[in-house]
């Protein structure tokens, strides 16, 4: 869709001219409490199965893999996401599709499932916001993997092959929209 991505390219570019200081003074305020680089890079599966860096804020302490209060905040305001604006810019992501995912899981789907990467991961999807959780609902789980791959991952599938059979302009709009709200609000969904 030409009008899905001449918007990602100018709300993209517009919010990383406006949050540019404001990303440079968190980058600086991560790598200080962090004490490491507060970029955080990892490869992840794109449109067509290919492999792209997504790029994040640091949440975690990069020699204890634990979360810093810093972390969690950001992590709840959605502020690490700020610099995946330059993986929509470069045309890697868009605002909404699926979240991009690590390899073993979206580039081994099959059959009707694999039409998912025709789509850019986003930034925001349904599923996403269904699961703003996650990692809450994983922790109170005894085998979190097995809950993520049995319950989590075949849902999120469904839900974003349903998006991918009805999008549209205006349902992109409306998931933005649900999504400001959901982090402006901080109203959580219950999954469990």
């Amino acid at each position: 869709m030409v009008a899905k991505r001449i918007f990602d390219i100018v709300l993209s570019f517009a919010l990383l001219v406006v949050l540019l200081l404001p990303m440079c003074v968190i980058w600086l305020i991560t790598s200080i409490i962090l004490q490491s680089n507060g970029l955080f890079l990892q490869t992840r599966i794109g449109q067509y199965g290919k492999r792209f860096t997504m790029y994040k804020f640091k949440t975690l302490y990069p020699d204890r893999r634990k979360k810093s209060k810093w972390g969690a905040f950001m992590r709840k305001t959605k502020l690490d996401e700020f610099p995946q604006l330059w993986n929509i810019l470069i045309g890697e992501m868009s605002f909404v599709g699926p979240r991009p995912d690590l390899p073993g899981y979206y580039d081994q789907l099959e059959g009707e499932e694999r039409e998912l990467l025709k789509l850019k991961p986003g930034i925001t999807s349904l599923a996403a916001l269904k699961y703003i959780n996650e990692e809450e609902i994983l922790a109170g789980k005894k085998n979190p993997k097995e809950y993520n791959d049995i319950v989590i991952y075949p849902d999120k599938v469904k839900m974003n092959l349903q998006y991918y059979n009805n999008r549209s302009f205006l349902v992109d709009l409306r998931i933005i929209i649900k999504t400001i709200a959901t982090v402006i609000t901080g109203k959580r969904s219950k999954n469990e």
